[in-house]
């Protein structure tokens, strides 16, 4: 079993843990990718289009529709002023129906079998312990000496901002948190939309119990945290780009080493 280093919130050394089997799960990048394309799936929402949209106009073709000098698409009739004369309710005219328009009945909810889920879990979980995979993602980690990175269980009763900033300082992650400060707003279409400003992800916080430290993280950018059980993909390699900077309490450590997997059994078998 690999050990590491367990620190205390002020940053000093507080003995060591051994890893679960987890943590020699081998890194599956294009697993990863799929379950994070598969999960975020369930997020999406059904649309389609109204029955009628685009028909609401009275519009006939020429009777016949050819021998008349024009062309045969559809003009909108009336008695005159307004759309009199004009292409309408086809495709390809203004204000008329989309050729081939989204439908609700369209299957977007992607599935995925247990034991990949589960094994894209584990290979997500060992991979936040190689400081390589971690830089390349883009996360500051000068300084950081092991990794995985965990802190005693005092970390789960911290409920303040202030406290948490502290913690960041000590563990040396506040550079981190620094490196979204820096991003410039965006413009063009999605500033008029609305979304001018796309925050990153920094660390995540990894507990046996997030409640009292999600309330402390709020008003840190990209500073996320959850429990065990509600532990995903989706929180570990963000956009499917693995591998999110992450800490561990002590307890949560325990927790992992609690996860059944096949892949962990044969893995025991051989050694």
């Amino acid at each position: 079993m690999t050990k590491t280093a367990v620190y205390t919130t002020t940053g000093t050394k507080d003995g060591e843990v051994e890893l679960p089997a987890v943590f020699s799960t081998p890194f599956r990048r294009e697993l990863i990718h799929k379950a994070f394309t598969n999960l975020t799936s369930h997020k999406f929402q059904p649309q389609g289009r109204h029955p009628t949209a685009g028909q609401d106009v009275v519009a006939d073709s020429n009777d016949p529709p050819t021998g008349q000098g024009v062309s045969r698409v559809a003009r909108a009739q009336g008695g005159g002023g307004g759309r009199q004369g004009q292409g309408a309710e086809v495709a390809s005219t203004r204000g008329g129906r989309q050729a081939h328009p989204p439908i609700v009945e369209k299957v977007i909810y992607k599935k995925l079998n247990k034991k990949e889920k589960k094994l894209a879990l584990c290979s997500a979980i060992a991979a936040t312990a190689s400081k390589d995979r971690v830089e390349s993602r883009g996360h500051k980690v000068e300084g950081i000496e092991s990794f995985p990175i965990v802190v005693s269980d005092d970390i789960e009763s911290v409920s303040k901002t202030s406290e948490v900033s502290k913690i960041l300082d000590s563990l040396k992650l506040t550079q981190d948190v620094q490196r979204l400060e820096t991003r410039k707003a965006r413009s063009g279409q999605s500033r008029l939309r609305g979304r001018s400003k796309k925050v990153g992800k920094s660390v995540l916080f990894v507990t046996k119990d997030a409640s009292n430290i999600s309330k402390a993280i709020g008003a840190l950018p990209g500073v996320e945290a959850t429990s065990v059980k509600d532990l995903s993909v989706l929180d570990l390699a963000p956009g499917s780009d693995p591998i999110r900077l992450t800490v561990y309490s002590k307890s949560a450590i325990e927790e992992i080493g609690k996860i059944k997997s096949t892949h962990l059994e044969v893995m025991a078998k051989v050694q």
